[in-house]
């Protein structure tokens, strides 16, 4: 079977993906039975893999004339989606974002579309279930999951549905969606959040739906969980530069590890600077121990120091980018 033209259907899915050659497949193939279902089609926007994924996809793509491969030249999640919409969002009424590293349940599209039609929602977003595999990751998964990790972020501990201001992106209206202008292609991070922004701002309604959920995989390694966050500390930062919008509590309170952190080379002068440092430690490792404890999880003090790796990378990465603004916003000499 070759690819052939398919007649209009109400809804696309976007997979953005680079070097996803372990799961790329497995993915198409567990949405294959609701595409063909609900009459969809599934678009992969490959950011110029050299591990054989895009290979992967073609072979798929000439059988199955639901699938196709595009050509993402600017490599990152934002600009995947935005040409997807551009080349075939006169198609479509509305499109479903699917993460390429994450899992979902096998009627997640339609629960999307029906609560989407229930709601009128002109986006509908999701909460995440974090899962790992090895130790790091696992508990990494339970710092993801907690308070300690999220800040009690709605999408990311679930809840009933409700109207909110943001959420893990996946079903979205064509129309709303380049009303705004589609996603900010200046953001390696944090584009989701700063569209919902915009979104929010235009009058349009985001639904968090409590029908379906995403399962995420953390990062395995400290290394990469800590460029993850360094990167979403600097897009929250560059967000709220670019709107002049205030941050809420809960990413107020960890927006101070990284000077707590720095004073402690101030201890030579006094010992009293390494106190707050201290005690951000005692209470994230102390966390951990009592979800260990309480809830009989061997990985609970890993999972603290795992929410002391994101809560620094995060930090970090916000006042790195506060700083970068300052540089470029001084005036030449």
């Amino acid at each position: 079977m070759t690819n052939e033209a398919l007649p209009a259907t109400p809804c696309m899915v976007v997979i953005p993906c680079l070097n996803e050659a372990a799961h790329i497949e497995a993915l198409i193939d567990r949405l294959t039975p609701s595409v063909e279902r609900l009459g969809m089609k599934i678009v992969v926007a490959d950011g110029g893999s050299t591990d054989g994924t895009q290979a992967i996809v073609q072979k798929i793509a000439a059988s199955n004339p639901r699938v196709t491969l595009l050509d993402n030249p600017k490599k990152i999640q934002s600009a995947a989606i935005n040409l997807a919409v551009e080349r075939f969002g006169d198609e479509f009424a509305s499109f479903i974002r699917i993460d390429a590293h994450g899992d979902y349940p096998a009627d997640y599209c339609d629960r999307l579309i029906e609560d989407a039609d229930e709601t009128g929602a002109d986006s509908v977003v999701v909460s995440m279930a974090t899962r790992g595999f090895g130790a790091f990751q696992k508990a990494t998964a339970i710092a993801q999951n907690s308070k300690l990790g999220n800040g009690g972020s709605p999408h990311r501990q679930g809840a009933k549905g409700h109207w909110t201001d943001h959420g893990h992106h996946a079903f979205m209206r064509v129309k709303a969606f380049r009303a705004v202008g589609g996603y900010d292609e200046t953001f390696s991070h944090n584009e989701d959040a700063e569209l919902d922004y915009r979104l929010g701002a235009a009058g349009c309604r985001l639904w968090m739906t409590d029908k379906t959920f995403m399962v995420y995989y953390p990062r395995a390694s400290v290394p990469a969980l800590f460029r993850q966050y360094l990167g979403y500390g600097r897009g929250r930062a560059k967000n709220i530069l670019k709107h002049r919008a205030m941050p809420k509590i809960r990413q107020m309170i960890p927006l101070m590890v990284f000077p707590v952190v720095a004073g402690t080379s101030l201890a030579f002068l006094s010992w009293a600077a390494v106190i707050p440092a201290v005690l951000w430690a005692a209470a994230c490792l102390g966390y951990g121990v009592w979800m260990a404890l309480s809830q009989r999880n061997p990985y609970g003090p890993l999972a603290g120091f795992s929410a002391m790796v994101m809560h620094l990378a995060w930090s970090a990465g916000f006042w790195l980018q506060l700083l970068d603004f300052r540089r470029k916003e001084a005036p030449a000499s």
